[in-house]
């Protein structure tokens, strides 16, 4: 990390949250705290013929709290999931 992330408090990300079941599908929240806001975020994983596949899911949408961050997160990643299902994994 830079000299001035480290000072201005950028490009960090929050603490690990919980995986959530869902659909078959492990999605666990991984806001990115971007100065005093957190960008949406999260992994998604899902196993496929034995293979753990994953995709990382970033928003350009912030918020100010962390909590928040965290369940929209969540939230958009299962709207993915409904939307693509494991064809997400080919992108």
């Amino acid at each position: 990390m830079s000299l001035l992330s480290k000072l201005f408090g950028g490009g960090g990300s929050a603490p690990e949250a919980e995986p959530e079941d869902y659909d078959g599908f492990k999605i666990t929240a991984q806001p990115a705290k971007e100065g005093s806001k957190y960008r949406i975020g999260a992994l998604i994983e899902k196993e496929i013929d034995g293979a753990v596949q994953t995709h990382s899911l970033i928003r350009a949408d912030t918020l100010d709290d962390l909590e928040g961050a965290k369940e929209a997160s969540v939230g958009k990643a299962k709207q993915l999931i409904d939307q693509m299902g494991e064809r997400l994994f080919n992108m």
